[in-house]
């Protein structure tokens, strides 16, 4: 049975060239112009995930996410145009699981959704939901840290990033590995990105990020969170 992807648009053209793309994927796809109409398909047919858009007349995304959450917990991407770090993290806030800025390719969204999908696949099976890492705790249904039981603010990169590193702890993660699950097997992202990240996260996980003991440096391959010497 193919996974029914509900698209949510006030942009028709849009919509229609979504459809196209996406024909050529394993997805039936479902689409809505308006938040109204969508709550509506989400309710009748029982979505495997949500793609809205924020800024629509009327209902708007940040409306319609939070019906959706009040109705089920599918994943959930924003379409924005939006770049603004407190935008992403309303969206975080919500339970929102992946963010893709206005202008985008189609094979990028696509990459998103399939790995938004696998992920939750990945959790329905009974995958390991919260993850411990001595003192560091990772809840990824919740989308928190916390550190020696005090909340760490993590943007939704920086969280996505911990995340990779935190199912694979203990072992080596390569940058180009976590440039695909950050952003994209179609996005052509620098390992600076990558760099920049995880400089970013250890100044909100480590003790001294200058001297760092939680997201390790693998010389020349990647990073690694060391779980042993989290105490």
């Amino acid at each position: 049975m193919q996974d029914k992807i509900l698209f949510v648009d006030d942009d028709a053209t849009l919509l229609r060239f979504m459809t196209e793309y996406f024909q050529g994927h394993p997805y039936e796809l479902l689409t809505a112009q308006s938040g109204p109409d969508a709550l509506k398909l989400a309710y009748q047919s029982h979505p495997a995930l949500a793609v809205l858009d924020v800024m629509m007349p009327g209902m708007d995304g940040w409306e319609v996410c939070a019906r959706l959450r009040e109705m089920s917990d599918i994943p959930i991407i924003l379409l924005t145009g939006k770049t603004a770090e407190a935008d992403k993290l309303r969206g975080f806030r919500l339970g929102v699981d992946d963010y893709v800025t206005k202008p985008f390719s189609f094979a990028e969204l696509a990459a998103r959704v399939q790995a938004v999908l696998a992920r939750a696949k990945q959790r329905q099976a009974g995958e390991e939901n919260i993850i411990s890492c001595g003192t560091l705790v990772v809840d990824l249904d919740k989308r928190e840290v916390t550190s020696r039981g005090k909340q760490l603010a993590l943007t939704p990169t920086e969280f996505r990033l911990l995340e990779v590193l935190a199912r694979k702890k203990g072992k080596a993660v390569s940058e180009g590995e976590l440039i695909q699950e950050m952003w994209g097997a179609n996005r052509q992202e620098e390992t600076t990105a990558v760099r920049r990240y995880i400089w970013l996260l250890r100044k909100k996980i480590e003790d001294d990020p200058s001297h760092p003991t939680r997201v390790v440096t693998v010389r020349g391959y990647g990073y690694r969170l060391d779980a042993e010497q989290i105490t």
